[in-house]
């Protein structure tokens, strides 16, 4: 898992770099050459329906207009929010398939176990939990491994051992819900700068002009819009992950509850 993070990660990063430079160099960057360029376009170009211009605005260009945005924002806060979200991305999508690796089919493992502990007794179970991936089958394990013991030694460490589980299943949210704080930051002190930097340019000015505090207004909004929308995408994987969690620790528990009850079963019939 770790090195699919990393991959993620550094795949994600190149992507958009590169993509950034790409459209840096689309820019003109001569008066000249980009009033001509306009001028053969008037020429050459059809003109077209407003429909299709719409379709062709929406379409190819959405992504172009973004990277374009990225770039007026600014490269340090809008880099920084940018990584925010690769790496919220790459850890949440690393827990997501953790978390969907981890879900079995409970009922049927309790069938198999149950079967086993009729017919091969304690270590024909402990060899369906080997042999059976999930939080809830090394649970199993750990209570049967302790069965010889006795009932309350096994339900000691079935709770134990769930604990130990939990925290495997909550691993990484404290970074994902760091990511999720920081952005929004990142997002408003590009704001406060944006609109100091205004407000020094009305200060030399001597006067307040609309045109002479757009630039650094426009920063401001651009970087705040894109730390809360950061912050909403991982928010909702978030809140996923949080659920897919609550929903194997139910699982969890009850499989628990009902391994005990079969462990007290089996010792009556034992004895």
């Amino acid at each position: 898992m770790k090195k699919l993070f990393a991959i993620i990660a550094v795949f994600g990063m190149l992507y958009f770099g590169a993509s950034i430079n790409a459209v840096a160099q689309e820019e003109p960057t001569d008066t000249t050459a980009a009033e001509e360029v306009a001028d053969t376009a008037a020429v050459t170009t059809p003109i077209e329906e407003p429909e299709e211009v719409a379709e062709a605005e929406g379409g190819g260009e959405l992504h172009k207009q973004i990277k374009a945005k990225f770039i007026e924002g600014g490269a340090s806060f809008m880099g920084a929010v940018l990584l925010t979200l690769i790496f919220g991305l790459a850890l949440a999508i690393e827990r997501i398939i953790y978390l969907n690796l981890a879900t079995t089919n409970t009922e049927k493992l309790l069938k198999k176990v149950e079967d086993a502990l009729e017919s091969g007794g304690i270590n024909a179970a402990k060899d369906i939990c080997r042999n059976t991936r999930g939080p809830v089958a090394s649970i199993f394990y750990q209570g049967l491994d302790r069965a010889d013991e006795g009932v309350e030694m096994a339900e000691k460490a079935v709770i134990s051992y769930g604990s130990v589980q939990m925290g495997l299943l909550e691993k990484n949210l404290s970074w994902i819900s760091l990511f999720i704080a920081i952005a929004p930051m990142l997002g408003f002190m590009g704001t406060v700068i944006g609109m100091i930097d205004a407000f020094d340019k009305i200060q030399i000015a001597g006067n307040v002009s609309a045109s002479l505090v757009a630039g650094g207004i426009k920063i401001a909004l651009i970087t705040t819009v894109s730390g809360l929308i950061v912050a909403v995408i991982l928010q909702i994987f978030y809140n996923y992950i949080l659920s897919k969690i609550d929903s194997l620790v139910n699982t969890m528990e009850d499989s628990s509850i009902t391994l005990v009850d079969m462990l007290v079963k089996y010792n009556l019939k034992k004895s």
